[in-house]
Formats: C-alpha cells, sequence, structure tokens
C-alpha cells in the first residue's frame, strides 16, 4: 500500500523519523536513571532498618500518590524509586507535553497549510501525528524492561519476568492515552505554548485529584484520571494485572482522538 493512498502513514513516518534522535536520547536517559537507582539497592537492602515499618508511617495519602505498598523488595524498590514516579508520572507528562503543541504549532507555524495543500484530510493528520508518536512509546516499554531486568541481575537480585514485562505491556495503554489527551488539546486550543502547558497541567492535576481522593469516599471519581487505570506497584509487588483498566485506556484514547478529529475538521484555520 502506497503513502499516496494512505497519507496517514506518511505522517506518522515523517513524525516518526523527525523524532528519532529524540527517542533514542530519551530512552538512553531513562534507562540510566534507571540503572542508577537499581545501583543503590544493594545498600538500602543490608541497612539496619525496618523498610516496610517506615513505609508505614507515610500518611494514607502518600502512601496512594506513589503506590507504595512495599519498599523491601526489588520489586517493590522499583515500583517506589521508577515507576511509580518516572513511568507513570513524568513519562506520561512529557508526552501529553509533547503532543499538545504538535497540531497547533503547526497551525501556528503555517507548515499546516503547507500539509492540507496535499491531497490530505484533516483526520489523516490527526491520526498521521497520534501514530508518528507510537514509535517512541513502543521502543520505551521494550527496551526499558530489558534494562530493568539486566539492572536487577546485576545488583545479585532476582525480578520475576512475567511481572517485569506484564508492567510494561500494561504501561502502552496508559501512554497512548496521554498522547491522545496531548493531540485533543493541541486541536482545541490555537495556541501551541498554552496547549502544551494545558496538557501537561491538565493530567497532573488528575493525577493529585486521583490520590486524593483515593481513600474517600469519593474515591470512584478518581477514575477520571488514567494513573487511576495503571498502577505498576501492584503488578510489579502483588502480580495484579489490571486488564480492565488497560481497556479502559484503550477506549479512552479512542474517544480523545475522535474528539481531537472532530474539532480539527471544523476548525476555522484562516487565522
Amino acid at each position: 500500500m502506497s503513502d499516496r493512498a494512505t497519507p496517514w502513514l506518511a505522517i506518522a513516518r515523517y513524525d516518526a523519523a523527525g523524532r528519532a534522535r529524540g527517542t533514542v536520547v530519551l530512552t538512553g536517559l531513562l534507562s540510566s536513571f534507571l540503572l542508577v537507582f537499581l545501583a543503590f539497592f544493594p545498600s538500602l537492602a543490608t541497612a539496619d532498618v525496618d523498610l516496610d515499618a517506615y513505609v508505614e508511617a507515610f500518611p494514607p495519602a502518600v502512601r496512594e500518590a506513589f503506590g507504595i505498598i512495599a519498599i523491601s523488595s526489588i520489586e517493590g524498590f522499583l515500583a517506589v524509586e521508577f515507576y511509580q514516579f518516572a513511568w507513570l508520572l513524568l513519562v506520561g507528562l512529557y508526552l501529553a507535553y509533547l503532543t499538545g503543541g504538535t497540531i497547533a504549532g503547526d497551525i501556528a507555524s503555517g507548515r499546516m497549510d503547507l500539509t492540507l495543500s496535499a491531497p490530505v484530510a484533516r483526520r489523516d493528520v490527526v491520526i498521521g501525528r497520534f501514530l508518528g508518536l507510537v514509535p517512541l512509546v513502543i521502543l520505551l516499554n521494550v527496551v526499558l524492561p530489558v534494562v530493568a531486568y539486566v539492572g536487577v541481575v546485576a545488583v545479585g537480585e532476582t525480578i520475576a519476568v512475567e511481572r517485569l514485562a506484564a508492567v510494561h505491556a500494561l504501561a502502552v495503554p496508559y501512554h497512548v492515552a496521554c498522547v491522545a489527551a496531548g493531540i485533543a488539546v493541541s486541536t482545541l486550543l490555537s495556541r501551541p505554548g498554552v496547549a502544551q502547558r494545558v496538557a501537561l497541567g491538565g493530567l497532573f492535576a488528575l493525577f493529585m485529584f486521583d490520590s486524593l481522593v483515593a481513600s474517600t469516599d469519593y474515591a470512584a471519581a478518581g477514575n477520571v484520571s488514567p494513573t487511576a487505570h495503571y498502577d505498576p506497584s501492584a503488578v510489579l509487588v502483588l502480580g495484579e494485572y489490571d486488564l480492565t483498566g488497560a481497556a479502559v485506556l484503550l477506549a479512552a484514547t479512542a474517544v480523545l482522538l475522535a474528539i481531537a478529529i472532530v474539532r480539527f475538521r471544523r476548525a476555522d484555520l484562516s487565522g
């Protein structure tokens, strides 16, 4: 099938190629970040400190926000120190921020006029820009579990491979939902800088809301946050795989893309 027949594929390939260097750099930085944390585990594990009792002293809201179940095991340590913070929050925020400036940025710079001068539908632009970020999500979730496993073995520990694979497989729906959220915001706001800040701030606000209401009678309201449907600690420490949450995130991704397509079709690009 030629790119002429599938313009969204050409757009996706162009975007992915343009981000190839950044994708490699980000993967390397996160891998280094993970290995640095793992290097600290042996000294922490042998310290004369009851880590689980220390964790129990944290306020419930803090334990909920960072998914702290246990920290004395390698699984609990990874979950708290890397997956609940860097993987869930920072990578999610980065993806939302990155995509928040895609379509809005092209409109503001005038590149969108050039794109639409070719035989390409606005729907194809939205789909292409979304798919252009998917290789970044896939690469991160393929490389990082390998790095994590090698790092765990290097510090003399063992970890269940199936849990490590599952925490990354279930991260894909979460990360693509963050991408879709950024795309949707990018079609709703015309200024790229504002769109990026709204996408990042909105996702962080949802994360905080989910964390604050989790231990209250209004816990169900926290389900509006993507972070409510992906829990790395539950996967790594308890071996619980939330397939329903993954399905919800994929459905949310489809809805957000539909909103973006409808909004972009109706947008006046004349300025």
